[in-house]
């Protein structure tokens, strides 16, 4: 063995990550575990090849895998993993002209909420804000922002006369780039509110310990 096989080693790391579904299906384990069923319609594969991306990804050490029954449940192998991929996707934004030019045509343009997320769960706590988990109510379940009020995005429209009229309101899914909550937030100020999407997410807040089951 020689530096170029551990740098070799290392990479193969990065391989793993090269790959918008398996990008994808990292940012779906940050919400909480999964059985290989329900990611790969997530991420709309079939089922033989949203196993096959699983596999790369278990190999190269960033998920687990358990078996209950006849299902196998996949997750995280570590809160670093996500973090491994917030950054990634940060840098892909920073210093690639075209990476951001996609995600404002994916997103919309609208700003997203500037203040930092100590600022954002002190807000909630005080009522100064609402802090709205538009994400499936599964995954709230399985861990959320303290002091986040859940309304699964599909039945914001049916339930905004449960939102105050008279605070902001911020929303929030499963990553900054989640597009969720940018059409949560369209939604609330057509209807009069206050809002805006939260520049970040479960896999973002996740990796700095502040999601609460």
């Amino acid at each position: 063995m020689d530096k170029t096989d551990f740098y070799e080693a290392i990479a193969r790391t990065g391989k793993a990550l090269s790959h918008g579904k398996r990008l994808e299906l990292v940012e779906l384990l940050a919400q909480g575990e999964r059985p290989v069923q329900e990611l790969a319609r997530a991420v709309d594969l079939k089922l033989t090849t949203a196993s096959a991306h699983l596999q790369v990804l278990r190999q190269a050490g960033l998920i687990t895998a358990r078996n209950e029954g006849t299902k196998i449940y996949y997750r995280l192998s570590g809160d670093d993993v996500a973090t491994l991929t917030s950054l990634l996707s940060r840098v892909a934004e920073a210093h690639r002209a075209e990476v951001e030019s996609i995600r404002r045509s994916y997103l919309g343009e609208e700003e997203v909420r500037p203040v930092k997320r100590e600022q954002l769960m002190a807000d909630a706590a005080s009522g100064r804000a609402l802090v709205l988990d538009v994400r499936p109510s599964e995954e709230f379940e399985a861990g959320h922002l303290p002091g986040a009020v859940s309304i699964p995005l599909e039945e914001l429209a049916g339930r905004i006369d449960e939102i105050p009229s008279d605070v902001e309101v911020v929303a929030y899914c499963r990553g900054r780039y989640c597009v969720l909550s940018h059409e949560a937030a369209r939604l609330l100020r057509e209807h009069g509110h206050e809002a805006s999407p939260s520049g970040e997410g479960i896999l973002e807040w996740g990796a700095e310990g502040l999601v609460r089951a």
